[in-house]
């Protein structure tokens, strides 16, 4: 998607092993088994131990991963089938990292979504290339973030518009940005899935696509 086009970067760091790791929240892997019985300061812990030990300064990853980190909120769902399935890409670092806007366009929305678990400060941005147009979304920002953000504002390719939130406040997360691509808002502002159910991948992957074209992570497939 977008083969000629040229991105920036979203990060001031480089998102390949110069700087970064892959990490896996999968519910397969065996350290994390009890992950989502942890309070985020034990969670925040164990990542930036895990940072140091590998002298990195930010973790990537997560599309299309099945995670069992999300039981630990009632805002994925307990009844009949509960989301399970990350649909962005997930980039952990310190609170306050700043944020670029990959390629020009507009804020569409943004909001805060303050429920457990869930994006805290959101925006969303929308792109159009060769007449298709496109949103980025940007979760678990600063309060800050949101500052003096009005719709429809223009935002330039490169400009920083964001940075990592801390928490409680990014929806009680260990810091990172969820970034996600979205082809179709299905009418949503200021919000959209992040997380969909196992039964819906097939739906969502098609709206959702792997936001690696964006990010060009070498550790991202």
């Amino acid at each position: 998607m977008f083969a000629n086009t040229h991105f920036a970067p979203v990060t001031p760091f480089k998102l390949d092993e110069t700087d970064t790791i892959v990490l896996d929240l999968s519910a397969s892997n065996t350290e994390l088994s009890d992950a989502f019985n942890w309070d985020t300061a034990t969670f925040d812990k164990w990542l930036k131990n895990t940072l140091v030990s590998h002298q990195k300064k930010a973790a990537i990853g997560g599309y299309l991963e099945k995670r069992g980190i999300y039981r630990r909120s009632e805002h994925f769902g307990s009844e009949v089938e509960a989301r399970n399935i990350h649909l962005g890409i997930d980039i952990w670092a310190e609170a306050g990292t700043p944020i670029f806007a990959p390629y020009h366009g507009k804020i569409h929305s943004f909001q805060n979504n303050n429920n457990f678990g869930d994006y805290g400060p959101t925006i969303i941005l929308e792109h159009t290339i060769e007449e298709l147009t496109f949103y980025t979304l940007y979760g678990h920002l600063s309060l800050e973030s949101l500052d003096g953000k009005t719709e429809g504002q223009t935002i330039e390719q490169g400009e920083q518009f964001a940075d990592f939130g801390d928490f409680p406040i990014n929806g009680d997360w260990s810091p990172h940005l969820h970034f996600q691509v979205i082809l179709d808002l299905q009418g949503k502002k200021g919000d959209f899935f992040g997380v969909c159910e196992e039964s819906q991948i097939e739906f969502y992957q098609k709206i959702c696509p792997n936001s690696n074209f964006i990010i060009q992570s070498n550790l991202i497939k």
